[in-house]
């Protein structure tokens, strides 16, 4: 069995730019207990409000299975552990596991604690024997490991010993400045367990970091070579580069080397985990990560796409249902007729290979595609261009003119800033009657937007629940200066389901005007449009 040891809450709360108020790390936590990960790492008592009131929190609600981790150096130098205050602060988390780590290379006890070598052991033994006197277990990280054995591995090994001397249950060889190879993880964890636990009675753990994008493969070295912990963070978040990425080191050990993390059951929840975490962080998931990933498990070009659907084994390493995840087919110019076929079908749309219609949607998806559209990221739009050539589709309106001014006005509470101000007319045609309408907005999109759903609004009241709320575009021929071709993705929702649509033109008001227009059309077509929402653009 792999123990998995979860330090997202604090080594992943060190990611530059994130940031986790106390409910955010208990949210994280609660999620992580029903995962099945045995440790979690919540924080240094001590060393800010947040932490001890995270770890207060726990004492009066505590998680279901999950061992709750506090965190703290060892004592500092020249002092006594009875007497150090972030140890009592370790004491009233009220964890029974503690993980304190000290140093193992030579380097870091005489150039940064500035003390002597068997100083520094005696910060371990001290620290280690007073936390056990107090009723707690210690996990034993061991800081810059690695660097500190290949510089000076008689004193690296000392360290250790000491450790295991003072009663440590766990040792753990930390790759801290995340420099070290798979291959030195594999040589120096074999020398090192074998030197220190010839009877194999201790028990050794691994943390690493991505430095050179390797932290996943050094965990996995590490496990074959002894380790029976691994710490890590969901998503691989940390510090610099990163933590070991657990939601691609617990797939990896129990799906591919057959250890035991997690019951199998809970595999199923990763990527649910990893999308949630992602969420409370407030950092973009990363749609290209392996096992997790919205794309791990995407297929493309129609070769593949037709070898998938007779067997999956052709161009997936797994099932993606062990983790969680889902196959996607994506639409673009390099598909083939089993792309569409497959689509049509996820879309409840009846097609046959032999249907000229089928061949038709083909030639049209690659005709739009070479004119700038990208129906990979708009499967609503995609969805359109089927019915309409299905005949499945009817004119819900049509649009006959718009325009859009805008005007910059000084903003009172800023000197130096400007706040827009826009106002769109739109003529449609409803029902063979004309509607001019105009609104105003913060931008010409918003404007536009606003002016559209306004002129709507009467023949379908619904769409007064529609809203806008973010406008991203994308220059697709940036050579060609102010008359590039702009893309622009909206996201739509009814509250139950989300769709995206696209536009593409030369003119970005005509682009979001298309893209705008073709979510409220979906969305009164094909979903229930009784809680439509524009929620997120692109």
């Amino acid at each position: 069995m792999i123990h998995i040891y979860d330090t997202t809450l604090r080594d992943g709360a060190q990611r530059e730019g994130l940031t986790l108020s106390v409910e955010d790390k208990l949210k994280i936590a609660r999620q992580l207990d029903k995962l099945g990960v045995p440790w979690i790492e919540g924080g240094w008592p001590g060393a800010n409000p947040k932490d001890g009131e995270f770890f207060r929190r726990l004492q009066l609600e505590p998680l279901t299975q999950a061992q709750v981790v506090a965190f703290c150096s060892t004592r500092r130098p020249g002092g006594l552990a009875a007497e150090d205050k972030m140890l009592a602060a370790i004491l009233a988390a009220g964890t029974q596991w503690v993980t304190i780590f000290g140093k193992s290379w030579d380097l870091h006890v005489t150039e940064g604690l500035k003390t002597d070598l068997a100083e520094n052991l005696e910060m371990i033994r001290d620290s280690i024997e007073y936390l056990i006197s107090q009723g707690r277990r210690v996990i034993y990280d061991a800081e810059h490991w690695f660097d500190g054995y290949k510089a000076n591995p008689a004193y690296a090994l000392q360290t250790l010993q000491t450790a295991v001397a003072a009663g440590a249950d766990w040792l753990v060889f930390c790759d801290t400045n995340g420099g070290t190879l798979p291959q030195e993880i594999t040589q120096i964890v074999s020398d090192v367990t074998n030197t220190l636990d010839p009877q194999r009675q201790l028990q050794f753990g691994i943390h690493s970091h991505n430095d050179c994008e390797l932290a996943v493969a050094n965990a996995i070295a590490a496990v074959t070579s002894g380790a029976t912990m691994v710490q890590g963070t969901i998503n691989g978040y940390g510090e610099r580069c990163g933590n070991a990425n657990l939601c691609s080191i617990i797939p990896n050990l129990q799906l591919k080397l057959g250890y035991s993390c997690l019951p199998d059951t809970n595999l199923t929840r990763l990527t649910q985990v990893s999308r949630f975490v992602s969420e409370v962080v407030n950092v973009a998931p990363n749609d290209y990560a392996a096992f997790v990933g919205k794309c791990a498990f995407s297929h493309k070009g129609g070769i593949h796409v037709s070898a998938v659907e007779r067997n999956p084994l052709t161009y997936e390493h797994i099932a993606p249902t062990q983790v969680g995840n889902e196959r996607r087919i994506a639409i673009s110019e390099q598909s083939g007729l089993s792309n569409v076929l497959i689509k049509a079908n996820a879309m409840g749309l009846t097609l046959t290979k032999e249907d000229p219609r089928t061949r038709q949607i083909l030639a049209k998806l690659k005709e739009l595609e070479y004119q700038g559209y990208q129906f990979e990221g708009a499967e609503a739009s995609f969805e359109l261009l089927m019915r309409e050539i299905l005949g499945q589709t009817s004119t819900l309106f049509t649009i006959q003119d718009f325009q859009v001014h805008c005007a910059i006005l000084p903003k009172r509470d800023y000197a130096n800033a400007t706040q827009h101000h826009s106002l769109a007319t739109i003529k449609i045609a409803v029902d063979g009657q004309n509607i001019l309408e105009a609104a105003e907005g913060n931008g010409p999109v918003s404007a536009l937007d606003a002016a559209l759903r306004k002129a709507l609004s009467q023949f379908y009241p619904e769409l007064n629940k529609c809203y806008l709320t973010d406008y991203k575009v994308r220059i697709i021929d940036g050579g060609a200066g102010t008359s590039a071709v702009t893309r622009v993705l909206v996201e739509s929702s009814n509250g139950l389901h989300r769709w995206t649509t696209i536009g593409v033109s030369d003119n970005i008001l005509e682009a979001s005007y298309q893209a705008v227009a073709q979510g409220i059309e979906y969305g009164l077509l094909v979903r229930s449009p009784q809680t439509c929402s524009l929620v997120d653009v692109k």
